[in-house]
């Protein structure tokens, strides 16, 4: 956690000072990306909300986004990363988007994706996904790993 905590203490450093905003999307990362971003003091300067979507029915409840949207696209893709967070910063009018979605383990998903795999994307003035394998199936090492990956994203896009 000590990693997720600096990263979210730059980005929160940053955000502050452009005075730009985040909202969040995560599924495997299971409310890691959040938790972090929160943890900052001042959070509530840039950090307007988050849902851990981890259903399809979450998906469909909390981001408001209709089976339609999704058709033709599997979970833990590039495809899928980029819509979650274009529909995260568009549903709380924030600044930036941030997304994950994979396969945390000890087992793959239903998709044929390996445990460790995750996509995670940004969306905002600089759209950008990232594809994660750590080739492992720890569930809570990949949880970090892939909330890191996510955050380390929206570093480098906000710099």
């Amino acid at each position: 956690m000590e990693v997720l905590d600096a990263l979210a203490e730059a980005i929160g450093e940053q955000l502050k000072a452009r005075k730009e905003t985040v909202a969040v999307a995560e599924s495997s990362s299971g409310g890691l990306i959040s938790a972090a971003l929160l943890g900052v003091p001042g959070a509530s300067a840039y950090y307007l909300g988050g849902a851990v979507v981890y259903t399809a029915k979450a998906r469909a409840t909390m981001l408001a986004l209709p089976r339609e949207a999704v058709a033709g696209m599997r979970s833990a893709s590039e495809p899928y990363a980029l819509l979650l967070a274009r529909t995260a910063r568009e549903q709380l009018g924030a600044t930036w988007g941030i997304s994950e979605t994979g396969a945390a383990g000890p087992t793959g998903n239903g998709y044929g994706d390996s445990p460790g795999h995750t996509c995670v994307a940004i969306s905002g003035p600089v759209e950008t996904v990232l594809t994660v394998e750590t080739g492992v199936d720890d569930r809570r090492a990949n949880m970090r790993a892939f909330a890191g990956a996510a955050m380390e994203l929206l570093k480098r896009a906000i710099a």
